[in-house]
């Protein structure tokens, strides 16, 4: 039986900056339009995404465990592959944490009064549970980054703003795509450590498909990405050139992947990557609400 440190493990607590960052973003640009922001409901948003960034974590480790992915893993700790904990334990934690989020959206969206948003939501569950569930998981396919770019930047995002003000700006939209950039950035690291065991249980990631080099280069490209978009919204709101402060936090985890780290060397450009997302929201975020 796994113990309450393993169950915590298992939850990937590291993984929770690209959960707590399109919030934070997402809340920045709502302060930034006439309406303004709405701190209650920033924080029913934040449960939401906390719950189901804890669920898709416990669902993946459930899903990837029992098809065997995580036999030989050189990555964080899971429950299922490590035999700590039986996947119907797993399953059901996962399934308790999409509870839980769907609980809570339930009531931003009654304080909203916009109800077409619980399918947005349902989306969102469904996305969570088939990156690695199902018969046809599209996290083996190469499609995980599409989704994450959607869930976890565009959809979290735009989404934190609108059950604040009721609207979105062009502004929410460049944030939400620099947040977006950066998720993708963090996914994509973790896949770049896993392409030799993946290439071997056959889940074809993107980065199995674009092999080594080329996964590297986009994990830059998304980094330079978010920064790029930074400076679009610094004409309209000069203060968010302090967004670009984020490399100082992103720059060991740049530095990694160019010098060809891999295997455990790539688990503290997660943890890095996370963080500097984090930095970037914040810093972007405080941009938006003071100008």
């Amino acid at each position: 039986m796994a113990s309450a440190g393993q169950w915590l493990e298992g939850a990937r607590p590291r993984t929770l900056p690209a959960a707590i960052a399109p919030v934070i973003a997402g809340t920045g640009a709502a302060a930034a339009l006439p309406e303004g922001a709405d701190l209650p409901r920033a924080l029913l948003a934040l449960l939401v995404a906390l719950a189901l960034q804890v669920g898709v974590n416990y669902a993946n480790d459930y899903s990837d465990g029992v098809r065997g992915t995580d036999d030989d893993r050189v990555g964080p700790f899971r429950l299922v592959g490590s035999g700590a904990a039986t996947p119907t334990s797993v399953r059901f934690a996962a399934i308790a944490a999409f509870a839980v989020a769907g609980l809570i959206g339930l009531g931003l969206v009654a304080v909203t009064g916009q109800w077409w948003l619980l399918a947005v939501g349902a989306a969102a569950i469904a996305a969570a549970w088939f990156y690695t569930g199902g018969r046809h998981p599209y996290g083996y396919l190469g499609l995980g980054e599409v989704f994450v770019f959607v869930f976890f930047g565009l959809v979290a995002v735009l989404g934190t703003t609108y059950t604040q003000t009721g609207t979105v700006s062009w502004t929410a939209v460049a944030a939400a795509c620099g947040v977006g950039a950066l998720a993708c950035a963090i996914l994509v690291a973790n896949n770049l450590r896993d392409i030799p065991t993946d290439s071997v249980t056959g889940k074809r990631t993107l980065a199995v498909r674009l092999g080594d080099p080329r996964t590297r280069h986009l994990y830059l490209g998304l980094v330079a990405a978010a920064m790029l978009l930074a400076l679009t919204v610094a004409p309209a709101h000069p203060l968010a050139l302090a967004a670009l402060l984020s490399l100082l936090v992103l720059r060991q985890a740049v530095s990694a992947v160019r010098g060809g780290a891999v295997g455990l060397g790539l688990i503290p450009v997660l943890r890095d990557t996370g963080k500097g997302e984090l930095a970037y929201a914040a810093l972007l975020a405080l941009a938006l609400a003071l100008t």
